[in-house]
């Protein structure tokens, strides 16, 4: 039985994420937003030992907003999780949890020596994007499995729904994963960054026509591009991407410099050309994407 506490966090997220153009079996591709979301329960706040601005540099700001138009000319679905990434990461194994986070020990299931686990960042973050501790004390396990049960397994349901449904229809399905990175002004030690990162598990979740067609038009486009390096794509990427069973993904990771003051946390002079690009680029994968059911990956 859920606690008082417990149920009031669960009002404030209702619904835990939302599903736009839901309905649309026009086209194959499904969009995912799963680090956008901006809601913070209260209790959540009154835990954490830091204040609003500094946990939402984990956020993938302004990205359901930027790809959204996208998927809404086609039209085709997009999924946005509402709750912080801070709070839940449903881009991770529904238990990759981080012993130091938790009273009790960890139940045998979980996963607990990933390296994203060893940097803090697990199923239930430990830290926010720049390592800074989000909790000022342990938290219960029943914590992790609220959090997991009511919110990470229907995100995830829903999302397995949405491509097995165009899978049906139309033979495959092709989910584009949406995601930011801090730019490099906001991480020093690292070199410059590209504008856009594209991620395919190295080839691995996404036919290698396609992601060559994504890569090459973002190029035309006047961005710079780079495949896997610093990211080859999360959890979903990997978990939904199974080409030959006609299940593409792909994860974009747009420089948040491109689009926005990432002090501010404001859109910067950016942001309107970067969403009509990328509504560009989806009409481009659109009018590629027949084609795709004759890849041999596709119809094995």
């Amino acid at each position: 039985m859920l606690s008082d506490e417990q149920s009031a966090i669960l009002r404030e997220l209702s619904p835990p994420f939302t599903i736009a153009n839901s309905t649309a079996m026009s086209t194959p591709l499904v969009f995912c937003s799963p680090h956008s979301g901006r809601v913070y329960p209260k209790n959540f706040l009154k835990q954490t030992r830091l204040d609003s601005k500094t946990l939402r540099k984990s956020e993938d700001c302004f990205i359901d907003q930027l790809f959204g138009p996208a998927a809404a000319a086609l039209p085709a679905p997009m999924i946005c999780a509402l709750f912080p990434r801070a709070y839940l990461d449903v881009n991770r194994e529904p238990y990759e949890l981080d012993s130091r986070l938790f009273i009790e020990p960890l139940p045998d299931y979980a996963n607990k020596h990933t390296t994203r686990v060893a940097g803090g960042l697990g199923t239930i973050a430990r830290v926010v994007a720049d390592g800074e501790e989000i909790y000022a004390k342990p938290l219960p396990l029943a914590v992790a499995h609220e959090r997991i049960d009511k919110l990470y397994k229907p995100f995830h349901k829903a999302l397995k729904d949405l491509l097995e449904a165009r899978k049906a229809r139309f033979g495959y399905a092709v989910l584009i994963d949406c995601h930011s990175m801090p730019s490099s002004s906001m991480v020093p030690a690292i070199e410059e960054r590209p504008d856009i990162v594209l991620g395919d598990r190295f080839g691995v979740s996404c036919d290698s026509i396609l992601s060559g067609m994504i890569k090459q038009g973002l190029q035309d486009m006047g961005y710079s591009v780079q495949k896997n390096q610093p990211y080859a794509g999360g959890f979903i990427t990997e978990h939904y991407g199974v080409p030959v069973q006609g299940l593409h993904a792909i994860q974009i990771e747009i420089n948040r410099g491109l689009y926005m003051n990432e002090q501010r946390l404001e859109p910067s002079l950016g942001y309107s050309r970067l969403k009509r690009d990328l509504a560009d680029l989806s009409r481009r994968i659109l009018e590629r994407l027949p084609g795709l059911s004759a890849y041999p990956s596709a119809a094995e």
